[in-house]
């Protein structure tokens, strides 16, 4: 885990190996959320860029007798 410093002008500087393993780039753009006592910086991707994110899920549902 990595600690950052929130500067005078609230910037954070996100650490070289967090950015290295998420492969973010300059200039992206991220979402930014308070989750509980929390901040989150959720990435904003394309749709093009989300193709294949999902390949290998499970999609098998288990439904209840009455929903068949």
């Amino acid at each position: 885990m990595e600690t950052v410093i929130l500067s005078s002008k609230f910037q954070v500087v996100i650490p070289q190996s967090v950015r290295e393993a998420l492969g973010l780039k300059p200039g992206e753009k991220f979402r930014v959320m308070r989750y509980g006592n929390r901040v989150e910086f959720i990435p904003v991707r394309s749709a093009k860029q989300l193709r294949g994110s999902l390949k290998g899920i499970d999609t098998i549902i288990e439904r209840e007798g009455d929903r068949l």
